[in-house]
């Protein structure tokens, strides 16, 4: 049915467990931000709205309250490519020296042990998130070879099916980005573009093994996710409810808050961590083939890009290619 032990991610997402407690510090705390911000920005509306009717002010307080959430939406916009260099790559770091079966250094906690292998790796968070983002591009490429395979199938209704598992493999994406950092950091290399590229390649060539494991992991998280919004739908509502004007919708927006911050505190690394398990087992010997390296030159310009940038250069501009 699928590859990893749930086991193992569980004894070693105990191991990380000053990682687990720091991403749930930071996520938490995004939400808390967003519930704090968007209560301050109702009420406000709400004292404005009392020079008005009662229309007045609940159109008001609405506003308030949307405007806070979106100022708190657009900090954490130009925040996360920080979050990824400090906690997600951090957290990868150290998952992967314990899978290779690596002790932590004496004298240094794991937080910092995981921020100075990253610094060592990627000098800057912007070359860190630069990286990523053009990882993303190939896999959805990836994604999109998938699709294109079922489309000739004779299979009835495989349009409409196809549609669907496109979308769903895009969430599996979100997953197996993370995967292919975890390579660059294991390898040593000190050119993360040349790294990236390899463990690209490497993920072609293994796809069918990666996406399977990778869609059993998504339907794991987002079936968990899912049961944590409904838990917390009654003290969402709670709080809700303590909001001058009671939003009717703030409810299901703050659950599916709380729902985002314990998968991506908890949920995600462990389905990142079964995923490594699976990755590093299933390159292990096997050598970056020159036909998938040139099936992704061709399907995918960020590959171009992160090919180029590998070797000291950059893609330059190919009007006649499909961007990915």
């Amino acid at each position: 049915m699928w590859d990893f032990s749930v086991g193992r991610a569980m004894g070693l997402m105990m191991q990380t467990l000053p990682f687990v407690v720091l991403r749930m510090a930071v996520y938490f705390g995004i939400t808390l931000a967003y519930i704090l911000v968007t209560g301050m920005g109702a009420g406000i509306g709400f004292g404005v709205g009392a020079l008005g009717d009662a229309g007045f002010q609940a159109g008001s307080t609405f506003w308030g309250g949307l405007i806070g959430f979106g100022l708190v939406g657009a900090v954490m916009y130009w925040a996360r490519e920080y979050i990824l260099y400090i906690v997600k790559a951090g957290h990868i770091a150290v998952l992967v020296e314990l899978i290779d079966g690596k002790s932590m250094p004496e004298g240094r906690s794991q937080v910092e042990h995981g921020r100075v292998v990253v610094t060592e790796r990627f000098a800057q968070a912007s070359v860190l998130f630069a990286v990523d983002q053009l990882i993303k591009g190939v896999l959805r490429a990836v994604t999109g070879l998938v699709r294109g395979i079922l489309t000739i199938l004779p299979i009835p209704g495989a349009r409409q099916l196809t549609g669907i598992l496109h979308a769903f493999l895009q969430v599996a994406v979100g997953l197996v980005d993370e995967v292919i950092l975890a390579h660059a950091i294991r390898t040593g290399s000190t050119n993360p573009w040349g790294s990236a590229k390899d463990a690209l390649v490497l993920y072609g060539q293994n796809y069918r093994v990666m996406l399977k494991n990778a869609a059993w992991l998504a339907i794991i998280v987002y079936l968990l996710s899912f049961v944590v919004f409904l838990v917390m739908l009654a003290p969402a509502a709670l709080v809700v409810h303590l909001m001058p004007g009671a939003w009717a919708a703030g409810g299901f927006v703050f659950a599916l808050l709380f729902a985002w911050a314990v998968k991506a505190a908890v949920l995600e690394p462990f389905a990142i961590t079964c995923l490594m398990q699976v990755y590093f087992k299933t390159i292990e010997g096997q050598q970056p083939d020159p036909e998938w390296d040139a099936r992704l030159e061709q399907m995918s310009k960020k590959f171009r890009d992160l090919k180029a940038r590998a070797f000291g250069g950059r893609a330059q501009p190919d009007a006649s290619a499909e961007p990915a």
